[in-house]
C-alpha cells in the first residue's frame, strides 16, 4: 500500500484532473471532426462501403493529376501533403479515372479548364472500354456524370473532368452487360451525381464486390440517375476521418477541398 505526503496527493490529483481534461477536449475535437466528415462507412446489402455524400455548394470539387513539379503526385499522401502546403481544407481525396503505367490518364481529363488529354472513345480490352464508358465533370458549384459520346454530342467545356468506365447506372438503369450471378469480386470505387448536380457520391467498397452490386448501390441506395466506375483493386480513399489508402500509386485523383 502506497503512503502519500499531502503535497504529492495534491499533485496526484492535480495531474488526473489535467489528463482528464485533456481526453475530454481530444474527444470533442473527435467528435466534432466525425460530425464534420461527410464520408462514413454503410451497409447496403449485405456490403460495406464508405460514402462520401458531397455537397458541391461547400466543397469545391477538382480533378488533379500532377503536382507543382509537373511530376504525377503518385500517392494520395503526396497529395494531402500538398493541399497542406497550400494551407487547403482537404474534405475527401479519392484515385480518379484510370491511368497508364506512367500514371498518365487513360482518357479525358480537364484541370482548370484547360484539356491535357481528348476523350478515349476507341474500342479495346479492359474495364475502361466495356462500353458506354463515361464522364465525371464539375462545373463551379454544379457536377455530372455522362456517357463518353452523349458528352461529346453536347460539346461540354467543364472546368474539372476525369474519363473511366464502365457506366454503372445510365438514365437509371444498371449497365447492360452486368450479371448479378457473376463471380467477379473486386474493391471498386466510383461517383453518381444527383438529378439536380448540387450532390456528388464518391464510393468506395468496403470489400469485393461484383459491378453488379457497386452498380445498386448508386441506382437503388443513392438514386443516382448516372453513376460512372472509377477503378477498382487499387480503389482509395482518404477523408478527416477515414483512411484507405496505402503504398498503391494513383494517376488523376478527385480532390474535395472547404469552400
Amino acid at each position: 500500500m502506497a503512503v502519500w505526503k499531502t503535497g504529492e496527493a495534491s499533485n496526484v490529483r492535480s495531474l488526473a484532473v489535467v489528463a482528464l481534461v485533456t481526453l475530454a477536449l481530444s474527444l470533442a475535437v473527435a467528435t466534432a471532426q466525425a460530425k464534420s466528415d461527410p464520408c462514413g462507412q454503410e451497409a447496403v446489402a449485405g456490403n460495406d462501403y464508405i460514402i462520401c455524400r458531397i455537397d458541391i455548394t461547400n466543397t469545391a470539387v477538382s480533378v488533379r493529376w500532377r503536382a507543382g513539379s509537373g511530376k504525377p503526385f503518385g500517392s494520395l499522401v503526396a497529395v494531402q501533403r500538398a493541399a497542406a502546403a497550400a494551407g487547403e481544407k482537404l474534405v475527401f481525396v479519392m484515385n480518379g479515372g484510370m491511368y497508364h503505367e506512367d500514371l498518365s490518364p487513360v482518357g479525358y481529363h480537364v484541370e482548370n479548364r484547360q484539356k491535357f488529354k481528348n476523350a478515349n472513345t476507341r474500342p479495346g480490352p479492359g474495364n475502361f472500354h466495356l462500353l458506354p464508358n463515361g464522364i465525371f465533370y464539375v462545373d463551379g458549384k454544379s457536377a455530372g456524370v455522362m456517357e463518353t459520346r452523349a458528352f461529346l454530342r453536347r460539346n461540354k467545356r467543364p472546368q474539372f473532368a476525369t474519363q473511366s468506365g464502365p457506366m454503372l447506372v445510365i438514365n437509371g438503369k444498371v449497365h447492360p452487360k452486368f450479371r448479378h450471378n457473376s463471380q467477379s469480386r473486386k474493391v471498386r470505387n466510383g461517383v453518381g451525381v444527383s438529378r439536380d448536380g448540387r450532390t456528388a457520391y464518391f464510393v468506395l467498397s468496403d470489400e469485393p464486390v461484383t459491378f453488379y452490386a457497386f452498380a445498386k448501390v448508386f441506382q437503388r441506395h443513392l438514386k443516382t440517375p448516372n453513376a460512372l466506375f472509377l477503378d477498382g483493386s487499387v480503389s482509395q480513399l482518404a477523408s478527416r476521418t477515414i483512411g484507405r489508402h496505402g503504398f498503391r500509386p494513383v494517376g488523376p485523383v478527385i480532390v474535395g477541398i472547404q469552400r
